[in-house]
């Protein structure tokens, strides 16, 4: 069984990396990485804090808390952080998610930044597309402009047409050459500064916010991305943390799927599934008498962190897979847990398939952390460890 689902998983993972390569890729992962070696192939990159200082000569993909890419790409650039900081050049497209994006360097591609404010001071070659509350462009574009924000502010020169959507103010500073044509929405009419050159004309829209259909749809596809990142991030670091401070029960669940029997671990799947669904019936039936409520609102708490707890302890199973087979070691490790998180958050994302996958490992996990508990707290013959 777990051969099976080990392959099944390498094989989703691999169009984000084998097939994106020239050369060999590059994977690492730390608390506070500094990627320091140069690499001719793609390079992935997690952590924390996450730093890349080497010539990247395929693609270069990070996520973190903090991420800065302070040397040159030659393919494309994928940034996903708290923090974005972008300061050499990027060969490709680049692609930057986070609350605060500055893009340094120059870029021969098209531009795609979402963030809560997002500083551009490089002149793209390709085309421009930002949606953030604050945006600065500070030394034009090559290519078309399209921006959503709420303040707005534009300086250089922009050789395409510029499209602003703002819900605050639209600010041109001196000098500022638009070859193209200005099309902008705003609750209010812009006076801009007599240095301003506008070749293609203004075209002013009054702006109601009530968004339209397509901004609506815009908006809500960037809010979608912000709760499946916040997700997907806030998960990597709780599995982290449980991998890191309680490496005993993570060990303890993961020999439980390596070391019974296939019967056994179908049985602890049943257990599991059947704790999952029994457990609400349970608590409604409480919730209908007065005496029960308490004893149901408890119950309820309980049930809410099995589940958590099962989907965490599913996503520590998998990298335990991974830390077996690649570095034949037992023992599990924090950056385990982040690996094997984030590894079923992206096999989550495949319709129906990943959502089996993800349900079978936290039945197997709801159901082995019940049986782990039980004897933890009711030890019979055998001697049973300090899981905590």
């Amino acid at each position: 069984m777990q051969r099976i689902l080990f392959i099944l998983f390498v094989f989703l993972l691999l169009p984000t990396s084998t097939f994106a390569a020239r050369g060999p890729a590059s994977f690492s992962i730390g608390r506070s990485l500094i990627a320091a070696s140069s690499s001719p192939g793609n390079v992935y990159l997690a952590g924390v804090s996450v730093v890349s200082t080497a010539p990247v000569a395929g693609d270069l993909s990070a996520i973190g808390g903090s991420v800065v890419a302070a040397a040159p790409v030659q393919g494309d650039e994928l940034l996903l952080a708290g923090s974005v900081s972008s300061r050499s050049s990027v060969g490709g497209d680049m692609r930057a998610v986070g609350g605060g994006v500055t893009i340094e360097g120059t870029v021969a591609g098209d531009i795609v930044a979402l963030g809560y404010s997002v500083h551009d001071s490089a002149r793209t070659q390709g085309s421009t597309f930002i949606v953030a509350a604050d945006v600065t462009l500070s030394n034009g574009a090559a290519g078309p402009v399209i921006i959503y924000g709420n303040n707005i502010s534009l300086a250089g020169d922009f050789a395409g047409n510029v499209t602003l959507v703002a819900t605050g103010h639209v600010s041109l500073a001196v000098d500022t050459l638009i070859r193209g044509k200005l099309s902008y929405e705003a609750p209010e009419e812009e006076i801009f500064p007599a240095s301003v050159t506008i070749i293609g004309g203004i075209k002013y829209t009054n702006a109601s916010y009530l968004p339209d259909a397509g901004t609506s749809r815009i908006l809500a596809f960037v809010s979608i991305g912000f709760f499946l990142f916040v997700r997907i991030l806030g998960a990597l670091i709780l599995a982290g943390l449980l991998a890191g401070l309680f490496p005993s029960l993570a060990e303890a669940v993961a020999l439980r799927a390596y070391e019974e029997r296939p019967r056994r671990i179908l049985l602890t799947m049943l257990l599991g599934f059947a704790i999952l669904v029994a457990a609400p019936i349970l608590i409604m039936l409480l919730a209908l008498t007065f005496v029960g409520i308490g004893l149901a609102l408890l119950l309820l708490i309980l049930y809410a962190l099995l589940v958590l707890f099962a989907l965490l302890y599913a996503g520590i199973l998998l990298g335990s897979m991974f830390a077996r087979r690649f570095q034949k070691r037992e023992t599990v490790l924090w950056h385990d847990g982040v690996l094997g998180m984030l590894a079923l958050s992206l096999v989550a994302l495949v319709p129906v398939f990943g959502l089996f996958v993800v349900l079978i490992l936290s039945l197997f996990t709801a159901g082995a952390l019940l049986l782990i508990f039980f004897h933890f707290a009711f030890p019979h013959e055998e001697h049973t460890p300090e899981l905590l």
